[in-house]
């Protein structure tokens, strides 16, 4: 784990990344004790340019309200989206993709072409139409993103286990008479799990990317506060009031190069190709 982390920091990228998305947590943890009111709340006059009255330094929204908080009680709105709606798709990719690849045939065709029926759809547009029908709120936009996510990790997790299950300790734990869940679980996926551990890095960035979409176009909860939802607020008033737009977009962008530049730092730390050259 040393050496793992010795590779992690020794990315510039990857130890910037790992600084800002701490202290995007850490904001979405600790930020509501500093701004214990509702974020709806009216706090000053509509329009308010930033640092022009003492609390609010990133001034206010077109209904008086303060941008600052809005940020930081929407940052607990994307990343809690972002992680959930990761761990979803991962618990049905990752079994999709080992069946698939482990026995193959017809079940391993199946499989994914009922992969593929959802990779037919592009994602946005798959998931607008799941959170339209099934009504705006966390849960189905959690679901809708999920829903769309999990197909490349069916995919990736299908690539590895097909490389894997020829080798030798697996033959060894077949020959054992090992059960073909055994052997999936304990043999076969602990040694795929690098690469689905950096995709699944990314697919919370793509996730966070996808929830402020959905509040952008008004798809999101309307009980809670979002950085989509305020990039979309501000949208018509862009002109006027460039702030409102402005500093959410800064936390989305900044959030998703975190999480792209760990990403990338999982890559190398997971390569071993690269873990000799560093050597």
């Amino acid at each position: 784990m040393s050496k793992f982390w010795r590779t992690m920091l020794r990315n510039p990228g990857a130890a910037i990344g790992l600084v800002i998305l701490l202290l995007a947590i850490a904001i979405a943890i600790f930020g509501p004790l500093l701004f214990p009111t509702s974020p709806w709340r009216m706090v000053q006059r509509p329009f308010l340019p930033p640092f022009t009255a003492p609390g609010l330094p990133l001034g206010t929204d077109a209904l008086g309200r303060d941008v600052l908080a809005g940020i930081i009680y929407g940052a607990r709105v994307s990343l809690l989206v972002g992680l959930v709606s990761t761990m979803a798709a991962l618990a049905v990719g990752i079994p999709v993709g080992a069946l698939a690849g482990y026995f193959g045939g017809k079940i391993g065709d199946a499989l994914m072409r009922f992969t593929e029926f959802f990779q037919t759809v592009p994602s946005i547009a798959l998931a607008i139409v799941l959170v339209a029908i099934l009504q705006p709120s966390i849960v189905s936009i959690v679901l809708a993103i999920a829903i769309v996510s999990w197909p490349p990790v069916a995919r990736l997790v299908r690539g590895e286990v097909l490389s894997l299950r020829t080798r030798e300790y697996v033959q060894a734990a077949v020959v054992t008479g090992q059960s073909h869940s055994w052997i999936i679980w304990r043999e076969i996926l602990p040694n795929a799990l690098s690469p689905v551990i950096v995709l699944a890095s990314l697919m919370v960035a793509t996730a966070i990317l996808l929830e402020s979409s959905l509040s952008f176009l008004g798809l999101g909860d309307p009980n809670l506060m979002s950085w989509g939802y305020m990039v979309g607020a501000g949208r018509t008033v862009i002109r006027q009031a460039w702030w409102i737009t402005l500093f959410p977009g800064i936390a989305i962008l900044l959030s998703v190069l975190a999480l792209n530049l760990i990403g990338e730092g999982l890559n190398d730390a997971f390569n071993p190709r690269l873990n000799k050259e560093g050597r």
